[in-house]
């Protein structure tokens, strides 16, 4: 297992992406530590996990908790012997489907905020650890506004752009030390619980905006949760030791080309 005698701290574990890269890399072989903000939603996470041979721990963490993320990562740190991966995936609280005209400001700034501060946070503070033990990879996740223009996505949009851009300055800084830190964007994932409900209680519109998505994307396909997971844990293995201070493009296409448009010629054999 490439990730054996590896330990991974998830915040936010227990959404439905949090709980599948949770378990995707405790298939590779780390111990897993999840948080969120309710201990409920992990403990669920981490019951399946061990209930599949894996490692895990839960606990209740506030990921905008200064202090609340330090003592945690200092347990890791001292009950395991080492912080190797820090993910964070907690929601940013984020408003859509309104444009910027008619948006408030609080709807605005809510998840630029949210997203600057919990990955400074959980980011900073997972460093200092892994700056003595010179070695570590700290990822993020972002989406496809991070990367190209996208209407009627409020503070999404710019809280992406934010991210990635903290992401590569922390990469050059932790770099000398044996860090590695590298972001994920994402087209969005049709089998995630955001989709799913929206699926459940939208009807026909839903499924229509998510087919248009699908049509912006090269291979008309939206990346589910566990290619994101899969990615996860390449990243956090030694297979991609030499990657940091950039993006994992994983939206299918659609930052190299939104609105990619082609006919589909059939394939005639020869």
């Amino acid at each position: 297992m490439i990730l054996q005698n590896k330990n991974a701290v998830i915040y936010g574990a227990g959404g439905s992406l949090g709980g599948a890269v949770s378990r995707a890399l405790a298939a590779a072989g780390a111990r897993v530590f999840l948080t969120g903000h309710r201990l409920a939603s992990v403990q669920k996470v981490a019951d399946e996990i061990r209930a599949s041979g894996g490692k895990a721990e839960p606990a209740e963490v506030n990921a905008l908790d200064p202090t609340a993320v330090n003592d945690h990562i200092w347990y890791v740190a001292s009950t395991a012997g080492s912080v190797d991966l820090s993910f964070n995936l907690i929601n940013t609280q984020d408003t859509q489907d309104i444009p910027l005209v008619d948006m408030s400001l609080d709807d605005f700034t809510r998840p630029i905020n949210i997203a600057m501060e919990t990955h400074f946070l959980t980011t900073t503070a997972a460093a200092r650890i892994m700056m003595k033990q010179r070695s570590g990879v700290i990822l993020s996740l972002t989406a496809t506004p991070g990367g190209t223009a996208y209407p009627l996505v409020g503070g999404f949009g710019p809280a992406c752009c934010a991210l990635e851009g903290f992401s590569r300055d922390l990469a050059s800084e932790l770099g000398p030390y044996g860090v590695r830190v590298v972001n994920i964007r994402s087209a969005g994932s049709p089998d995630s619980k955001p989709f799913m409900d929206a699926l459940a209680s939208g009807g026909p519109e839903v499924a229509g905006f998510i087919k248009k998505l699908e049509e912006d994307t090269m291979l008309k396909k939206l990346p589910m949760i566990n290619d994101i997971a899969n990615v996860a844990v390449f990243l956090a293995s030694e297979l991609s030791g030499k990657i940091t201070g950039v993006t994992i493009d994983v939206t299918s296409g659609t930052t190299s080309a939104l609105n990619y448009k082609v006919e589909r010629i059939p394939f005639v054999a020869k």
